[in-house]
């Protein structure tokens, strides 16, 4: 438990230049537009065709450019359960490289405080449920998204000892699943809502008697709105200076079955679900503990599933 008196949000952010990776994205532009609201000094965001951040000489060349105080490290190579399959070693080796790298040369270039964003893929496959952050060397992730979440599980390692060493504040994120306005809905790489989302629109709109969805629809998962992630990241940036990795959530579970009737409900689509159960499930079950976020940096997400979904179906309708 943080005992320390937090600063108010304008007073810490006031004077900081801030990098943020990914800034661009989709979790990075709330990330930014948080960090406009409480005032940052100043907002860096690279861009991938200035600073490719697998190359380390680019990585040099971002901070000795940026000067930062904080650096929020949100770049990643992402996609859903196909992605991965199909490019499990550019998921691995992009995301690896981006992370060891930006951590080691900001802690180099003396940047004063490094916040590593990882993902709830780096849980064992059969974690107890509600994941605990304790848990997580206690098994191998589940198979199809491994390469990623090992990879990105690393920067907890050298965040750990990099602050054993050096003395280094860097500290460790594990945000669940994300949804939102702006999501990606590319169907090569979205994950399962805005996957469903556009399937459902578009199913509507041909007035299609069937949409197909993955697997059986008995997987559970943990979701949570973009805009409470980005809370969540800021806070922790403001307040939380320890190692020790920190889940970042809404505690709230829901079937893959249940998700999608409630997305073809949404969005007014009144036919058949086919379920092909020739596709991976993924995972069995997400559900963390976010205690521990609330405990030490005051985090708790607001935004209720129904109201998240709402929003981000009439985004996609209006986009």
């Amino acid at each position: 438990m943080n005992n320390t008196p937090w600063p108010t949000s304008q007073t810490f952010w006031q004077d900081k230049r801030v990098v943020v990776t990914g800034g661009a994205g989709f979790l990075g532009s709330f990330v930014v537009n948080t960090l406009r609201q409480r005032g940052a000094a100043e907002i860096i965001i690279p861009r991938s065709a200035s600073y490719n951040l697998v190359d380390g000489d680019a990585v040099r060349q971002l901070l000795a450019d940026a000067r930062p105080d904080l650096v929020i490290h949100l770049a990643a190579r992402v996609g859903g359960i196909g992605a991965n399959r199909e490019h499990p070693a550019d998921f691995f080796y992009d995301n690896l490289m981006m992370g060891v790298q930006l951590l080691h040369e900001s802690y180099r270039q003396g940047v004063a405080k490094f916040v590593a964003v990882g993902t709830v893929c780096s849980y064992p496959k059969f974690a107890p449920i509600p994941f605990r952050e304790d848990d997580i060397w206690n098994g191998y992730p589940e198979e199809t998204n491994a390469p990623y979440g090992l990879a990105k599980k690393m920067m907890l390692v050298q965040s750990q000892t990099y602050r054993e060493q050096y003395g280094y504040n860097s500290i460790f994120l594990l945000p669940v699943n994300l949804y939102g306005p702006g999501d990606n809905f590319d169907p090569a790489s979205s994950h399962v809502i805005p996957a469903l989302i556009k399937k459902c629109v578009e199913a509507k709109a041909a007035g299609a008697a069937t949409i197909e969805a993955w697997g059986d629809g008995s997987p559970t998962r943990e979701f949570l709105y973009v805009e409470d992630a980005a809370e969540g990241i800021v806070l922790a940036a403001e307040r939380y200076n320890q190692s020790d990795p920190v889940n970042i959530g809404s505690s709230y579970e829901i079937s893959i079955k249940d998700l999608t009737e409630t997305i073809t409900r949404l969005t007014g689509f009144n036919g058949q679900i086919v379920w092909d159960t020739t596709k991976p499930n993924g995972q069995p079950r997400r559900k963390l503990d976010v205690s521990r976020a609330q405990e030490r940096f005051g985090f708790v997400s607001h935004t209720s599933f129904e109201e998240g979904l709402r929003r981000t179906v009439a985004w996609y309708e209006r986009a």
